[in-house]
């Protein structure tokens, strides 16, 4: 495994993340707890998690994965070997979490950390990130952005005091974003730095090869504010793994079992484009996941690469390609593809 130093902190992550959002939901509590053991002895020691999750959202899945995860740390005591994430979920529209009333304000965030501590059976939290802003943006594939001026949002300022005051209890040493845009990320940093809140260590944003968008807006800020990336959904939300073309649904696959979920990744044009990098990864002996993981993997403003599986072997694939390093010939085919075919997933 390879490892990096998250941005300003003392925390060595591996370049590899476990993502967890479908433990207690697509994947059983014992295969994620496999899952789990295995990435522990493959050198991952960056597990990421959120309130919400497991996927999709509902009552019944509300908090399982923190669950879950919570109870493998108690049976392994493997706590101390792992860098801990998850996340708060900002303003939305499920009734069943805090009476459908979150914003990313004290009381919320208070409420929301306790909760997820009890649930990991954790004193605290390495790295606690915003879900998606307490305002509204164009995200989750919403073309174009309308502004409302009269939109009541949470000022950024009692977002961060909230934070500071948690950080200050012991529950928590870290914070970042997700979801977010530049305009976002800067006022956090900017409004951190002249009042003395935390700052901001790292942004949670999809990036993969079918939506290179952050290249466009955040690297620039990645780089110059020291503020990596946690990119998720390097496989496309699975189209990236060659499992859907040609009307396949294989079993167990999560657009087979949700599949109005993430549902702009699997229109027929984006299938197309994702064939022509399947087609490039056979050429160079290689499979669809691992050109699209190890092309992730080696971007300099990535911080580490968040993988999740359905099964225990897919996992042990997609942490190999830690190992994969692509050509010059390879990555210049890449950019071919993409000049033709740019950003259809952003």
């Amino acid at each position: 495994m390879k490892y990096t130093t998250l941005s300003t902190t003392d925390l060595r992550v591996s370049k590899i993340c476990l993502g967890t959002m479908s433990y207690g939901a697509q994947v059983s509590e014992q295969d994620a707890f496999e899952q789990m053991d295995m990435a522990i002895d493959m050198g991952v020691n960056f597990f990421d998690t959120a309130e919400m999750y497991a996927i999709p959202p509902s009552a019944t899945n509300y908090g399982k994965t923190e669950t879950i995860i919570g109870k493998w740390l108690d049976n392994t005591g493997n706590r101390d070997k792992i860098v801990l994430a998850t996340k708060v979920m900002g303003p939305n529209r499920y009734p069943f979490v805090r009476d459908g009333s979150c914003r990313l304000d004290k009381k919320n965030i208070e409420a929301a950390i306790n909760e997820s501590l009890k649930r990991l059976k954790a004193d605290s939290i390495d790295l606690y990130q915003l879900h998606w802003p307490d305002r509204h943006i164009n995200w989750f594939g919403q073309r174009g952005y309308i502004h409302n001026p009269n939109e009541q949002v949470t000022p950024i300022e009692e977002t961060l005091n909230a934070l500071k005051d948690i950080q200050k209890s012991g529950k928590v040493r870290y914070f970042g974003l997700s979801n977010e845009t530049p305009w976002g990320t800067m006022q956090f940093l900017q409004i951190a730095k002249e009042h003395g809140y935390p700052r901001m260590v790292s942004i949670q944003n999809v990036y993969n090869l079918l939506n290179r968008h952050y290249e466009i807006n955040m690297t620039e800020i990645s780089h110059r504010e020291n503020i990596g990336l946690l990119s998720y959904s390097p496989l496309g939300f699975g189209v990236l793994g060659g499992r859907y073309f040609d009307g396949q649904r294989p079993q167990g696959g999560r657009f087979t079992l949700y599949p109005k979920f993430a549902d702009r990744y699997h229109q027929t044009h984006v299938t197309e484009i994702a064939k022509e990098y399947q087609k490039l990864a056979k050429n160079h002996n290689l499979t669809l996941p691992q050109l699209s993981l190890a092309f992730v993997n080696r971007q300099p403003f990535i911080t580490s690469n968040i993988i999740g599986a359905s099964n225990i072997e897919q996992l042990r694939e997609d942490i190999e390609t830690i190992h994969i390093e692509l050509s010059n010939e390879v990555l210049k085919e890449i950019d071919k593809i993409h000049e033709r075919y740019p950003n259809p997933c952003s």
